[in-house]
């Protein structure tokens, strides 16, 4: 927008002035005790030349008016009966260890080497592959982020539809039961040499890179240990990689679930890229999921490209942050729109990292009566990176939009005090980002460094309030708002995390009203109970008294994001949540105990919901804009349902605020209970209370009124 020049050049600029060095930043694991300094980054290269590039090869293009369209395929030969040749190890290898992931294997940072990858290419072959080949490699086509669709994948043969060539993507997840439906890879009907997947690409593309895994699986071992790699430009004639003279054989996985990245020796520019199995786990089939590598050539007549097509108008920071390059642009932030920003940190990490909050309000640091507060969480599993990513330009863009003008975000900063926490496991992500965006596989980074996943690491209070409903107990022991949280969870010997524990006091001290926990791997809305009621179900709907409440803001993101109620995508695994437009019931998803969201529900007065915002939990920085537009409106949207419905403040007889006072919906079994100064969410309408008499603005609203056909009353309680 041409309003919001200015502001976004005073952003970039500022960028450049504090952006870190990212390979020096990298691998921190205590946080720098002078993070708060400013400093200063030089942008001088790490090299002084840069050498020339190797030519591509290519194929020969088709020719005649059919070039290409695919057309029936030759017969395969025969199979032989025992491969006499014995595989070749192939000289470009990168596979990332569970645990200690070692140097220059992230594809997804400009300036890493990929030592092992030159050392092979230009000593074992002959061939000099340039140094900006692998600093600056190309990017994946998108077969993890759906990009590339079912109908660009194809296969020799294979086992059963489950099982077919649209299952061959990087990290995709079979089904509980492993069904014929949604099974966890492409594995072959046969197991020999003739066997291959392929993608096209739909256009000419400089091919540079496979990655592969294994079949995901919880009771079978199958994966590929060897392959050949062909290109074509008519899915006809085939060329394949040569080492030297003869074929080159790539070497494959050593087990299912780790990706194992190898980078072609020269790029080839074709259409489509072929993948030929050779060897693969003795007790096991020819299975595989990948990803490919590959920078699309320009072609402003491709059909397929301009429909596809994704771009932005937001000047921001699209890139991967590390945690002290996120510290320097909450910094950015706060330097453009010091009136509107305050940042704080709720506490620290395992290791000793911050957890650090951008507060954005028109009085950052003091609560408003009459103003409600509103947070997004990212980042409680460290390798769901996208929503960390999200909460980063959003920061961003309501600081550029507010110096703009824009009515809509001035009138939401002015009448909401909004909190940010785009990292609350810091350690986790510490370890996705070196692994990178494609080779950290489904779960390298998810737990806290004490191998604890904090999106369950809440108090179950769902038990306490449901046993007793069962005991009917007369009066009421155990209230149905405001449970407790029980002693043994306080407990300095309880497995609770330190970083759970900081997000609990955070959420106690602030009166929130709603809020949203940013996920990824999924793209749907879940809304509580996250847990099931019934004994011994993994599954069962289980809806809060507040149902409707949480079934409409759920939806308020889900329709205004681009794709999430769009009935013509593809399941990002094995769930099509079409049926409810984007969304889902936790429990009857997947039964969840101690949740954040039913902790919320149950202990605090704010409605929480998980916002899984991506099929690919870490995508490629390539893939920031379009997620970017994907999910822009609905995070504005969500935050501005914090202010749909009434709103007014509960005063005695003498009008004073009443603090504590307990406010029931005739009919809805879940009260909600008033704090000093504090604004609460109740069926979508609000109660303030205060303490302050006549020195706060006075707002009286007549609550002998009916709601839904229902009645309200009010009572004051000491405790």
């Amino acid at each position: 927008m041409a309003r919001r020049g200015a502001a976004a050049l005073v952003l970039a600029l500022a960028l450049l002035a504090v952006a870190p060095a990212r390979v020096g930043a990298r691998g921190a694991a205590v946080e720098d005790p002078n993070d708060d300094i400013q400093e200063t980054w030089s942008l001088e290269p790490s090299y002084a030349r840069r050498e020339p590039e190797p030519e591509p090869f290519s194929p020969p293009l088709p020719a005649g008016p059919g070039a290409g369209e695919r057309g029936p395929r030759p017969p395969q030969p025969r199979p032989p009966k025992k491969a006499t040749t014995k595989p070749k190890k192939a000289p470009k290898r990168e596979k990332l260890a569970p645990q200690t992931p070692r140097p220059g294997k992230n594809i997804n940072r400009k300036g890493m080497r990929t030592k092992s990858s030159e050392k092979a290419a230009s000593d074992d072959h002959g061939v000099p592959l340039a140094r900006d080949a692998v600093r600056e490699g190309c990017p994946p086509l998108g077969l993890e982020t759906l990009k590339i669709t079912d109908f660009q994948l194809h296969a020799s043969t294979s086992k059963r539809y489950g099982l077919g060539a649209h299952r061959g993507r990087l990290n995709i997840q079979a089904g509980i039961n492993e069904n014929d439906f949604y099974d966890g890879a492409w594995c072959a009907g046969r197991n020999d040499l003739h066997q291959w997947i392929e993608v096209d690409a739909r256009r000419l593309t400089k091919f540079t890179g496979v990655i592969t895994q294994g079949r995901n699986s919880l009771w079978l071992s199958d994966w590929v240990t060897s392959y050949k790699v062909m290109v074509s430009n008519d899915s006809h004639t085939w060329v394949t990689v040569k080492n030297g003279s003869g074929d080159m054989i790539f070497e494959g996985n050593s087990e299912k679930e780790i990706p194992v990245l190898n980078e072609l020796p020269v790029p080839m520019v074709a259409r489509y890229i072929r993948i030929n199995p050779q060897s693969w786990f003795d007790n096991g089939s020819i299975c595989m999921r990948m990803e490919i590598l590959g920078c699309p050539l320009p072609d402003p007549n491709n059909y397929y490209h301009r429909r596809n097509e994704m771009t932005t108008t937001d000047d921001l920071d699209f890139k991967h942050h590390n945690h002290k390059e996120m510290r320097q642009l909450m910094k950015v932030v706060n330097e453009m729109c010091p009136n509107i920003t305050r940042i704080y940190n709720i506490g620290k990490s395992h290791q000793g990292l911050k957890l650090y909050a951008v507060e954005i309000s028109d009085h950052p640091g003091e609560h408003e009566v009459g103003e409600p507060e509103f947070h997004y969480i990212a980042g409680a599993h460290g390798n769901e990176v996208l929503g960390r990513e999200l909460m980063l330009l959003l920061m961003q863009f309501l600081c550029q939009e507010y110096l703009a003008g824009n009515l809509r975000i001035v009138r939401l900063v002015e009448e909401t005090r909004i909190h940010i926490l785009p990292s609350l496991n810091p350690d986790g992500y510490e370890k996705a980002y070196e692994g990178g965006s494609e080779l950290g596989g489904w779960s390298l980074g998810r737990w806290t460094h004490d191998g604890i996943d904090i999106n369950n690491n809440f108090p179950d209070l769902n038990t306490l309030l449901w046993e007793a409903e069962d005991r009917q107990n007369i009066p009421r022991k155990v209230p149905n708002h405001y449970i407790a949280i029980p002693e043994w969870f306080l407990s300095e010997n309880a497995t609770v995390a330190v970083e759970t524990r900081a997000v609990i006091a955070w959420m106690e001290k602030i009166p929130f009203v709603l809020g949203g926990n940013l996920q990824g791997g999924e793209l749907v809305v879940a809304y509580p109970y996250d847990m099931v009621r019934s004994l011994w179900k993994t599954q069962e709907h289980t809806p809060t008294p507040d149902d409707h409440v949480f079934r409409w803001l759920a939806y308020s993101y889900a329709s205004t994001h681009r794709l999430m109620t769009d009935a013509r995508r593809r399941v990002c695994h094995t769930e099509d949540f079409q049926k409810e437009d984007g969304t889902v019931n936790g429990a009857s998803w997947h039964t969840v105990a101690g949740s954040l969201n039913d902790f919320s529900y149950l202990h605090t007065n704010c409605f929480e919901l998980s916002i899984y915002v991506g099929c690919d939990k870490y995508p490629h920085e390539s893939e920031l804009p379009e997620e970017w537009e994907n999910n822009r409106e609905s995070l504005i949207v969500f935050m501005e349902q914090v202010h749909r419905g009434i709103k007014g403040l509960v005063r005695d007889s003498h009008g004073k605020g009443i603090p504590n006072a307990v406010i029931s919906v005739e009919g809805v079994n879940h009260d909600i209970r008033t704090e000093v100064k504090s604004p609460t969410l109740i069926r979508l309408f609000y109660i303030y209370s205060h303490a302050k008499g006549s020195q706060e603005t006075r707002h009286r609203w007549l609550f002998k009124m009916a709601f839904c056909g229902k009645g309200i009353r009010f009572r004051s309680s000491s405790s």
